[in-house]
C-alpha cells in the first residue's frame, strides 16, 4: 500500500496571531475578539513558544470578581484564583504549552485535544519555534472530502492490494462518506481487514462489507443442481 496519512501540516493554519509575556489582559481580550480565537500562545522574543493563554486562563478574573472564597476553595482552584490577580500574559499563560510538530498525524493530534481537552495547539519545530497552530476544526476538514476521491482511495489502496484476483469485481460506492463494498471474493477472512483498512482511510465516515466468498465445490453443485430443477 501507498496511502500514507494526512499530517499537521496538511491542515494547520500558518498565519498564526502571537503574543509576547509582556501582553496586558486587555489587550488579550482584545486580540481574541479581533481575530475570533479561543486561545493565543504566548512568545519569546525570537519566536520560541512558552505557553498559551486561552479564554479560560482569563474567566477566574469575572468568575472571583466580587466573591470571597473559602479556604476550600482557596485550596481546591489555587491555580485558578492566582490567575484572577493576573495582569499579562506570563502570569495568566499556561505553561509549558501543550503543542504538537508539523508531522505529527492527524489521529495523534485529535488524540492529544482529547486527552488535554484542548481547542488549539501551537505547530512547533525541533527547537520549539512556532510554526502554526491546528484547531478541531481543521482536524476535521478531512470529512470535506469528495466521495468520488474517497472511492478512488479505496479501490487503489484497499481493494488493489487485498484483492488482485476476485471471483467477482469487488465494487467500491461511497455516499456522504459511507463506503460500501460489495463482489465475491476467494478468501473472506479478508473481509475484517479490509473493514479495517477502509475505516482507517481519513475522511471515511463508515463502511459496510458486503463481499460474499468463493464457492466450493460443494456449494457449486448445489447450486448447479438447484438451477436445474
Amino acid at each position: 500500500m501507498h496511502g500514507s496519512p494526512h499530517i499537521v501540516s496538511d491542515v494547520m493554519t500558518h498565519t498564526v496571531v502571537a503574543i509576547g509575556r509582556e501582553a496586558t489582559f486587555k489587550e488579550i481580550v482584545k486580540t481574541l475578539e479581533q481575530w475570533k480565537v479561543s486561545a493565543l500562545p504566548v512568545l519569546a522574543g525570537e519566536g520560541r513558544v512558552l505557553g498559551v493563554v486561552s479564554e479560560a486562563d482569563l474567566l477566574p478574573k469575572e468568575e472571583f470578581r466580587d466573591s470571597d472564597p473559602d479556604r476550600y476553595t482557596q485550596i481546591r482552584r489555587m491555580s485558578d484564583l492566582a490567575k484572577a490577580g493576573a495582569v499579562n500574559a506570563a502570569e495568566l499563560m499556561t505553561s509549558p504549552a501543550i503543542t504538537v510538530q508539523a508531522n505529527a498525524t492527524l489521529t495523534q493530534t485529535a488524540r492529544i485535544m482529547a486527552q488535554r481537552n484542548v481547542k488549539r495547539l501551537p505547530v512547533v519545530n525541533d527547537e520549539g519555534i512556532l510554526e502554526g497552530v491546528v484547531s478541531r476544526s481543521d482536524l476535521l476538514k478531512v470529512f470535506l472530502r469528495t466521495d468520488e476521491e474517497l472511492a478512488e482511495e479505496v479501490r487503489r489502496e484497499v481493494v488493489a492490494y487485498l484483492f488482485p484476483s476476485p471471483v467477482e469485481p469487488v465494487l467500491v460506492h461511497v455516499s456522504e462518506g459511507m463506503v460500501t463494498l460489495t463482489g465475491r471474493i476467494r478468501d473472506k477472512g479478508l473481509v475484517p481487514v479490509a473493514a479495517r483498512l477502509v475505516r482507517a482511510i481519513e475522511g471515511v465516515v463508515d463502511v459496510e462489507v458486503d463481499l460474499a466468498g468463493a464457492a466450493t465445490k460443494t456449494q457449486a453443485a448445489t447450486e448447479s443442481e438447484t438451477g436445474r430443477r
